[in-house]
């Protein structure tokens, strides 16, 4: 049975400057396609059993740049849809609300009536996606990537866990790091976390 490997994308413009970054489309940076490149060493040489991606830019773009073949796209890895909080940052958000956490209270409403996502909302999409790659994993040697967004994967990693989605808030994930989600005597385990391969060793240290 492969192992799931979860990358964060690079370094964005809002992700450096700590504004919540859910549906907005922001490219990376300078500096965020250096870090994205980084991790090619890493995967070089690979043949994951299947390479998936959220469907915005800043996760495909660092899934094309570390060199990832093939990926492709899933709807439910987008990151968490912030509603009315989107673009502002914690500490602004504390200016108005200053007990407000988003692991605990989810988001108010978009202006456009959109109401956002808590993270029960979250965890029902990654419960869809690790049911769908379960399989995959359990009938390859290889591994599994997935590149996606913070919030979205540290929700993941706790319903792999089998947390509940909350509980995603104890997985500190930084840009363009690698996790790598395995099994040991059958029981979900994290076998590295928030990582930054090295290219010398290839391997995640």
């Amino acid at each position: 049975m492969g192992d799931l490997l979860l990358v964060r994308h690079g370094e964005t413009e809002w992700s450096a400057t700590g504004r919540h970054t859910g549906r907005t489309d922001i490219p990376l940076t300078a500096d965020g396609e250096a870090e994205a490149r980084a991790l090619a060493p890493f995967f070089a040489g690979r043949a994951p059993a299947f390479v998936l991606t959220s469907p915005l830019r800043r996760a495909r773009r660092t899934a094309e740049l570390a060199g990832l073949p093939a990926a492709g796209t899933d709807e439910d890895l987008r990151e968490w849809d912030y509603g009315g909080y989107e673009g502002l940052t914690t500490a602004g958000i504390h200016e108005t609300r200053p007990d407000w956490s988003l692991w605990r209270d989810g988001v108010p409403a978009h202006a456009d009536g959109r109401p956002g996502e808590n993270a029960a909302d979250v965890g029902r999409r990654t419960d869809r996606v690790l049911a769908r790659i379960r399989p995959l994993l359990a009938d390859s040697a290889q591994d599994g990537v997935v590149v996606a967004h913070a919030h979205l994967l540290r929700v993941l990693t706790a319903r792999y866990l089998g947390l509940p989605p909350a509980d995603g808030r104890l997985f500190l994930l930084t840009t363009a790091t690698v996790g790598r989600l395995s099994t040991e005597h059958g029981l979900p385990v994290i076998a590295g976390w928030n990582q930054r391969p090295l290219p010398r060793e290839g391997s995640i240290t």
